[in-house]
């Protein structure tokens, strides 16, 4: 077996095993179908749902349904859990259908993306090796874990809440994050569409004010879950802070922003016009861009 190929394995074991740690924690407060408990059900089958996907993906050499494979995960995991679960409130039907509004239009966007754009780069290379591919589906179900944390602990805990502060802030939170996140998406998506922009970057509306705006309503709207969720948290189930953390790491340090930065400066760097964008355009955080002179 190739040193790669072990590595991969050796990847997807530790994720499995960061994902059993926190159903292990999330569970501790959970409501039980059996000796089982609700939410710890909720991160099996989010690993579940990615391995059963993995197989007909695998198999045709395609990346088109993964992110439309997790944006349905989000949803099933929290149906699943909502269903199963016998006491619900004001809170938890909030969240669901919360998860539920989000996962349903990024998992759309991004869907209708790859297919005009006829295929994701970032896989080209990876969905040849079984075990790579295989990793990265595994991880997808490790995400799920992490961002739904909160959500997922909420709707499956014993502990129940009345509507307080918390909610109302949190709620007015993730609104504010989907608005900008949503808006983001558009306004990119009607760049595109214009030929005059054609070999272009985007610099207008709220990509004035951030290199990545959509990035960062995502995490400002993962916040507003956690708040939301706050006063139900207690013992293990603090773990489930993980999920804004989780997303912003993963957004400013991993997967996001560093690699768009990348493209863009192989693409872009260099030219006036884009080297004086980003002196004077926050990375993340959206703030009026500052004036040279």
């Amino acid at each position: 077996m190739k040193k790669d190929t072990v590595r991969h394995y050796l990847g997807i074991l530790i994720t499995v095993a960061l994902g059993l740690g926190v159903a292990l924690a999330g569970s501790q407060s959970s409501y039980q179908v059996g000796s089982l408990p609700i939410y710890a059900l909720g991160v099996i089958l989010a690993f579940v749902i990615q391995w059963i996907v993995f197989i007909p993906a695998f198999l045709n050499k395609t990346e088109k349904f993964f992110d439309l494979t997790g944006s349905i995960t989000y949803i099933t995991v929290m149906v699943v859990a909502v269903i199963l679960t016998p006491e619900r409130d004001l809170r938890t039907w909030t969240l669901l259908v919360l998860v539920s509004i989000w996962a349903s239009r990024l998992g759309t966007y991004l869907f209708l993306r790859i297919k005009k754009a006829g295929e994701d780069r970032r896989f080209r290379e990876i969905k040849q090796s079984f075990s790579r591919f295989l990793q990265t589906w595994t991880i997808q179900g490790l995400w799920v874990t992490f961002s739904l944390a909160a959500a997922l602990l909420v709707v499956t805990s014993q502990k129940r809440v009345d509507l307080d502060a918390f909610y109302v802030v949190g709620l007015g939170v993730w609104i504010i994050g989907f608005a900008i996140e949503a808006i983001a998406d558009w306004q990119k998506s009607r760049f595109r569409e214009d030929p005059a922009n054609e070999g272009k970057f985007i610099q207008s509306g709220l990509w004035s004010w951030s290199r990545h705006p959509n990035y960062f309503g995502e995490i400002v709207l993962w916040v507003g879950v956690a708040i939301i969720a706050l006063p139900v948290l207690q013992g293990w189930g603090w773990v489930a802070l993980i999920s804004p953390v989780f997303i912003t790491i993963l957004l400013t340090r991993i997967s996001g922003v560093p690699m768009l930065e990348q493209r863009a400066d192989e693409k872009w760097g260099g030219q006036e016009d884009y080297e004086a964008y980003k002196r004077n355009t926050s990375v993340l955080v959206l703030r009026p861009p500052r004036r040279e002179g």
